[in-house]
């Protein structure tokens, strides 16, 4: 997951510094293949893509996780069951507190609180973006890109992963997500980008 979203921000980095559009078309079908190599050469990650894609034909083992899952999100319906409610969390969704927070979120608010989260989201990375186009220099308008960037992916990877929308990979979704260290970075980058906007005029 982690390889993904800095692949991810380095495509997007190649593309606001001017790369043209046929040379990311090339570094990103080289990426595919790359991709389809690796999951071909680990038993595990086979397993892996085949859980996502139809996770009811092992529900016990390898399509569990997302299975559990869903269930959380699906419980959840609009207004969720209540704060601290969750059923999912007590030894049936594995890693309830980091990677599946989003799960845990929608059973407890709904889809009242995750469409709030990602609209919360949605003006991080415009207010990041529009700090990256009006920086005064190429330098400060690369570094707002990617840092504002690398968190979006994240948060996108980990809400895709939670809803099955994409294989499981082990990524916290930023800013909520339990652990220290990942917040620490997440906020520092989070800081660069706000010590960048002080030399832009954002209206």
């Amino acid at each position: 997951g982690t390889a993904l979203a800095i692949g991810g921000t380095v495509f997007i980095l190649f593309f606001a510094a001017g790369a043209k559009i046929s040379h990311l078309g090339g570094l990103g079908a080289v990426g595919v293949v790359g991709i389809i190599a690796a999951i071909l050469y680990e038993p595990y990650r086979m397993r892996r893509l085949l859980a996502f894609s139809d996770p009811w034909s092992d529900p016990l083992n390898s399509g569990y996780h997302i299975i559990q899952s869903l269930y959380a999100i699906g419980s959840g319906g609009l207004f969720g069951v209540g704060l601290g409610r969750s059923r999912e969390k007590f030894l049936y969704l594995p890693e309830p507190h980091t990677d599946f927070i989003f799960a845990i979120l929608a059973e407890e608010l709904g889809f009242i609180g995750t469409a709030t989260v990602l609209i919360l989201f949605f003006l991080f990375a415009w207010r990041g973006l529009r700090v990256a186009i009006a920086a005064p220099d190429i330098y400060g308008s690369l570094l707002a890109a990617g840092l504002t960037t690398m968190i979006i992916l994240q948060a996108l990877m980990n809400i895709a992963v939670v809803t099955a929308s994409m294989p499981v990979t082990g990524i916290p979704l930023p800013f909520i997500s339990f652990g220290g260290s990942a917040l620490i970075f997440t906020m520092a980058g989070v800081g660069v980008v706000l010590n960048i906007s002080r030399y832009v005029s954002m209206k």
